[in-house]
């Protein structure tokens, strides 16, 4: 990746996954409105924006701003009762953020 976004250090403090706020603000800048408000990546052709990409963008930069689970939440997620009795175990929900997006500049 060559793109001069990706080097930024301009990341918050409250930052806890660097590489995923890497890449998400990567997604975000090469996913932006042109000047009818469609999305002007070539991927999106024609999406009005915000499109799908950009929307997940600004969910990988809310999770890199997240409190990082510990390896005893994770256990604890991992060992449901029923998945044992050869039920499937039930999917999480995903959370849901009444946060702000996070607004992205695009890099100089």
């Amino acid at each position: 990746m060559s793109d001069a976004s990706t080097d930024r250090d301009d990341r918050p403090a409250e930052v806890s996954d660097p590489l995923l706020w890497r890449l998400a603000t990567a997604v975000a800048d090469t996913h932006q409105p042109d000047e009818n408000g469609a999305c002007d990546n070539g991927s999106c052709f024609g999406a009005a924006w915000p499109c799908a990409a950009w929307n997940r963008a600004q969910e990988g930069l809310r999770a890199a701003q997240s409190t990082p689970r510990t390896a005893g939440t994770e256990r604890a997620l991992d060992q449901d009762p029923s998945a044992d009795r050869g039920r499937p175990a039930p999917q999480p929900t995903p959370p849901q953020s009444d946060r702000a997006p996070v607004e992205v500049t695009p890099a100089a």
